[in-house]
Parts: structure tokens; sequence; C-alpha cells
């Protein structure tokens, strides 16, 4: 008997025909404290809200319930007082718990997908969202569906715009994220709790979809883990986690790994590096 095959990305019906699949849904609050941190904390992505004319914020496929979206909304006003955060969801039911928490014009919901439910650049002459978050949306889909809806989003944002997109675990411990601009991806973040881990490449589980499958011998980014590894396994003594965390970063960057950002970084659990060093190689399939 042949498998079932696996349902494309559909449009879901109603006036937004919205783009893709619902997702399982899970969310917690405080799950994407990470990537909010890093967003408001790095000056050159918070320059894309910070610079832009319209101040547009979408938070695509917030989940069951719409907490992280009111705390991205909560976390970016400190960096842009007039910010406008549009929650994404293209189940009806999560869509009208959104619009019982909204506060318009700061923070509203609306039903929609890949195609940003009337909100993307070029539409009724809008700029586009300064920036999408888009935590835990491409899960489920191929490797090729994944690279599909980088594409279709980065269309879709302002000329300045950035797309964050990536996954994390269920309580926000453990993070990977990748930054997106219309020309392409920009930089790879691995984001843990640093005494939650073993090793840094326990993260791996938690890579974009683009790259959870390129973490064998011969990719790039099976190389990074490898080094990181290597890295934290040296710095084991005299050093508690965050430190050993930060040393572990240090060193790497002694190995010639396009690191960015600084040791204040570092000690929070992060490591952000240029997706050049990482991306897949072209003959990865």
């Amino acid at each position: 008997m042949n498998a079932p095959r696996k349902r494309a990305p559909r449009l879901a019906a109603g006036r937004a025909r919205a783009l893709g699949v619902p997702t399982r849904g899970t969310t917690n609050p405080n799950r994407l404290r990470r990537v909010d941190r890093w967003i408001a904390g790095t000056p050159w992505v918070a320059r894309a809200l910070t610079g832009a004319a319209d101040p547009l914020v979408i938070d695509l496929g917030y989940g069951a319930t719409p907490i992280t979206t009111v705390e991205l909304a909560a976390r970016l006003r400190p960096v842009r007082a007039d910010a406008r955060v549009f929650g994404l969801e293209i189940d009806a039911d999560r869509v009208a718990a959104g619009r019982a928490v909204a506060d318009p014009p700061a923070l509203e919901f609306r039903r929609g997908g890949f195609e940003l439910a009337g909100l993307a650049a070029g539409i009724g002459g809008a700029d586009g969202p300064a920036l999408v978050r888009a935590l835990n949306v491409l899960r489920q889909y191929t490797e090729q569906e994944a690279w599909k809806a980088w594409e279709e989003l980065r269309g879709r944002l302002a000329p300045e715009g950035l797309l964050v997109e990536g996954t994390c675990d269920e309580i926000g411990r453990r993070c990977c994220w990748v930054a997106l601009d219309r020309s392409g991806p920009r930089t790879l973040t691995l984001s843990c709790l640093p005494s939650n881990l073993e090793r840094p490449s326990d993260l791996a589980e938690r890579l974009p979809k683009t790259l959870i499958h390129r973490n064998v011998p011969g990719e790039r980014v099976h190389a990074l883990f490898t080094d990181l590894d290597a890295c934290w396994a040296r710095a084991a003594t005299p050093f508690g986690p965050r430190a050993r965390w930060a040393e572990s970063v240090r060193s790497l960057a002694g190995l010639g790994w396009p690191v960015r950002d600084r040791p204040k970084r570092w000690r929070l659990g992060e490591l952000t590096v240029d997706w050049a060093a990482v991306a897949p190689l072209p003959d990865g399939g």
C-alpha cells in the first residue's frame, strides 16, 4: 500500500484566504522571551523597527493563546513606542481569543498566514511589515516548503524589514532562529539556558527546518556544532554555565568563525554567526 501523500500548504477558507496550514498551537507564557530579547537588544535588528516609516510588526502563527503576541508588543514598546503589532492565525477560534485581549492600534489580531492578511508590501500602497516573527511555524513543513515560505515572506517585507524565523522548545530554554531581509538569510542565532545543556549540539534538534536535516558530516552547520562542542569541553573548568558558554563562544571566534555581538550577549546564552558560515552546501540535496 502506498504511503499517504503529505498535504501541500492550502488556502484556508475565508475572506483573507490565508495561506498555510494550522500549527499544533502549543504555546506558553515567556516561551519566546529569548528571541524577543535578541530582537529588542541587537542594534542592527532593532533598527529595522526604529528606522521604519511605519512600525508594523507581525507575529505569524502565535498558537492556541495570544500570550506570546501580547508579550512581544510589550517588549517592543521601549524600542518603538508607536509600534503596531498584529497577531496572525489561520484558525478562527485562535483569532477570536486574540481579539478578546486586543488593544488597537498597538495590538490587533487577524486571520491570516503567509500572505500576511493584507499587510504585505505593495498591497494598498503599504510599505509592508518592518518585522515579522515566525517561531515554531515551519516545523511541520518539508525543507523545500520552508525555503519557499522564506521566499514568500521576504518578498512581503518593507524595504528594510526583517523576518525572524526559527524554533524553540516548549518552555523557551533552547532556541534557534535565522534573521532574513529581502535579499536572503543574514544570521543564525543559537540561544539557550547554558545550565540546561550537556553540550551545545543539544541545540541541533531546534534548528530551523532549512538546516535541521543538514546537521550531518560535511555540512557547515555540523562543523559549527563540532567546533562549539570542543570549545565547550575545553571550558569545563573553572567556569559556571553562563561563563562557560561565553568562554566557548570566545574560543569559537578564535577558530575563525564569524561570531557577532559582544561578551555581554554571549553571557545570555547566545551565539550569532553569519549565515554564510552555516548555509547548506549547494550539492547538499
